[in-house]
């Protein structure tokens, strides 16, 4: 999978820009605050339907415009596709797919596949739950379509059953009998999932990790449920009852999918607490170009790897695993200088960003 163009109108800080990109690695550079991460995000937005900078999309609308727009051309072992998105003030998105209007966002996700990486996602291994939970919701929605519908179902069915809660005195505990068993059966299918996708990292990871470290690391993902060893829809549902005193005095759902986490072992031993920042950063490595093979393998072709700002951020021998690894597949990188990728990659094509301007520096 490659972007060939993109054209962003009102995009951020960009009023008009038209970008031809190599099928092989392309290197943005600019000084910090030019637009550089504009770019990546605006193809984000094109895979996932939304930023991965912020939940407000009114934010990416370039000042005192009324809307934005994007267009982009993508070529794919199957069939090319053509999208545009555009956002209005007023929230509301009009996508269209080869002029074929989208009326959801899960029709969008998983139509073009992009693996991001930025200092930020050292967040996956260090900070709460919410952030994994997250992590492991978008990637496993753009590989499994019902998996993203499962979700939304899931999350509706969950705010209906809180807001039941939160009327405990006059409580229908038939209505809530009916909640429960639906999400029951909901979770089976995203518990299910979300174990598939990580014996997933644990194949792909555990070698790609003692190539990163030479050898001197194991890595393990294992999913924080006890409920998955005996899984099955009644025992969930089971659990759920179970709960409901606790959720009475909380005034939330306590148990469920919405809860859960993973946790990231090396050498048998809890990342979020025992790893070192390097270590960190190995296994977010080990995370994202396992989610590449694991792409690779489902969707039958390589996604687009977007690195924002990642390669100043890690050591040598990192960077050459990143270099070497990036070569078969189309790549984005930003960066604030070349670095030892010019000497490194001779099919390397150089955009500099100057005040929202882009300029070809060379073109291979």
């Amino acid at each position: 999978m490659n972007i060939e163009k993109i054209n962003l109108v009102n995009f951020r800080n960009y009023k008009n820009l038209n970008i031809d990109f190599s099928s092989k690695i392309n290197m943005i550079i600019g000084d910090n605050g030019e637009g550089k991460t504009n770019i990546l995000e605006s193809i984000y937005l094109l895979s996932y339907g939304k930023s991965h900078r912020t939940r407000k999309d009114k934010e990416l609308i370039n000042w005192n415009k009324e809307y934005l727009y994007i267009e982009s051309l993508f070529k794919t072992n199957r069939l090319d596709k053509f999208i545009e998105f555009k956002i209005f003030k007023d929230g509301k998105k009009a996508i269209n797919i080869n002029k074929i209007k989208v009326s959801s966002i899960s029709e969008l996700i998983g139509v073009i596949n992009v693996v991001f990486f930025s200092p930020e996602d050292l967040k996956i291994v260090k900070d709460s739950p919410n952030v994994r939970r997250k992590f492991l919701d978008l990637e496993i929605s753009k590989l499994k379509k019902k998996y993203y519908i499962d979700l939304v179902n899931y999350n509706k069915v969950l705010d209906e059953k809180n807001t039941l809660i939160k009327m405990s005195k006059n409580i229908d505990l038939k209505l809530l009998d009916i909640y429960d068993y639906k999400l029951a059966e909901l979770s089976y299918n995203i518990i299910n999932a979300r174990l598939w996708y990580l014996a997933n990292l644990n194949k792909y990871g555990k070698q790609i990790h003692k190539d990163i470290t030479n050898s001197k690391e194991d890595i393990k993902f294992i999913y924080e449920n006890d409920t998955y060893k005996s899984l099955s829809v009644e025992n969930l549902y089971e659990k759920n009852v179970k709960n409901r005193n606790i959720d009475f005095i909380k005034g939330y759902t306590t148990f469920g999918p919405h809860r859960d986490d993973f946790q990231i072992d090396i050498n048998n031993f809890d990342a979020r607490s025992f790893a070192s920042q390097g270590q960190q950063r190995t296994a977010v490595l080990t995370i994202k170009f396992a989610a590449i093979e694991i792409i690779k393998k489902e969707a039958e072709e390589y996604p687009i790897l977007l690195l924002d700002d990642v390669l100043s951020e890690l050591d040598s021998n990192r960077q050459n695993f990143i270099i070497q690894s990036m070569k078969n597949i189309q790549t984005l990188i930003t960066s604030t200088e070349i670095g030892q990728l010019k000497s490194s990659i001779s099919d390397l094509k150089l955009y500099l960003v100057d005040n929202a301007n882009i300029t070809i520096l060379n073109d291979h």
